[in-house]
């Protein structure tokens, strides 16, 4: 499993590296060959995630305020992701079970606090689109 972990942030970084976060705040998916955002098109807000893909590039860039400030969300996504990967490289090299960890997680906790964080980042990019 932490090998797992560690390939996907390897993997994850390798996508996101070589993107150059788009100046609007969003729309930086694109570089990947997907579609824009539709949201501000028909609704004419920003959509639930709007912004994550910009953040989590200006986090693989070490432009953490930056990444806050423009999804919050999507920020502290890639920071625990990157933290996590962290936990799981240290995990593989000392021979220690990463599993462990996993299981002493509060994953009720974790998933309610994220579901509020998402909400509450949706509203500030609401407030800043």
């Amino acid at each position: 499993m932490a090998l797992a972990v560690v390939a996907a942030a390897v993997t994850a970084v390798a996508v996101l590296w070589p993107l150059v976060p788009d100046p609007k705040g969003f729309d930086t998916h694109t570089q990947l060959g997907m579609r824009p955002c539709g949201w501000p098109t028909v609704y004419g807000i920003p959509c639930p995630t709007c912004g994550c893909t910009t953040a989590a590039t200006h986090v693989v860039h070490g432009r953490l305020p930056t990444a806050i400030a423009t999804q919050p969300f999507g920020a502290a996504i890639a920071v625990v992701g990157l933290l996590l990967a962290l936990h799981a490289g240290y995990c593989l090299v000392r021979g220690r079970s990463f599993v462990d960890l996993i299981v002493r997680l509060r994953f009720g906790r974790w998933v309610a606090g994220a579901a509020l964080l998402l909400l509450l980042a949706w509203g500030y990019k609401w407030l800043t689109f």
